[in-house]
């Protein structure tokens, strides 16, 4: 295991542990719906992720999905969410063990705290409407979370001399103009039908500001 990927582990490592250490177990033991939900959602990006495709290992591109688990799930228990779809999909072969804590920090935490990021300034800073809730937490984010997680990702195979710069940018960096766009249509049409039909699923939607305003 090099450097960059044992720093990515233990700063992944401690998001984790910030993630579990805030949770009421007792509480989640009674809370038969966060349950579902967590390991719904986390089932749910476990098969998504396992649709992708790619030529060289590492370089691989899948839908993300990971803007709407924030929305519904919160910051610290989507973490956990991702999490878990990540463990199984390495298991099932997602990636190396080694690119573990790569994979986890940006792969999942840079998108969720991407569109975390998003929604808590939207919520603070722009006026609070449905349309404003669907483009600005789930549609952009979800564009923004893809993009940086493809150029971060480039960038470290490259640092890391896996790939040559020309392999990284060709294979990989050229696509994301061709995945911000579904990403956030994704993203953006789960959210939507979810505030819609299923609102007590959300956690960070309420209809006392988004719709009662």
């Amino acid at each position: 295991m090099s450097s960059l990927q044992l720093i990515a582990l233990l700063i992944y490592g401690a998001f984790l542990l910030y993630a579990v250490k805030h949770i009421d177990f007792t509480h989640f033991a009674r809370n038969k719906q966060q349950q579902h939900l967590i390991f719904g959602t986390a089932a749910c990006l476990f098969v998504l992720w396992l649709f992708k495709a790619g030529i060289f290992e590492g370089l691989d591109v899948h839908f993300l999905g990971l803007s709407v688990l924030t929305l519904m799930l919160g910051f610290r228990n989507a973490i956990i969410a991702s999490f878990i779809a990540l463990l199984g999909a390495n298991v099932t072969g997602y990636g190396t063990w080694e690119n573990f804590g790569v994979n986890g920090l940006l792969g999942t935490i840079l998108p969720i705290g991407t569109t975390y990021l998003f929604y808590m300034l939207s919520f603070h800073r722009i006026p609070r409407q449905l349309f404003v809730y669907i483009f600005v937490c789930a549609f952009f984010p979800a564009a923004l979370s893809i993009a940086l997680k493809t150029l971060s990702l480039g960038a470290f195979y490259y640092i890391e001399g896996t790939y040559t710069w020309d392999i990284v940018f060709d294979n990989y960096i050229l696509l994301i103009p061709l995945l911000v766009f579904p990403e956030a249509l994704l993203n953006g049409m789960a959210i939507t039908l979810l505030v819609i039909y299923q609102p007590t699923w959300v956690y960070t939607f309420h209809d006392k500001f988004y719709l009662d305003n």
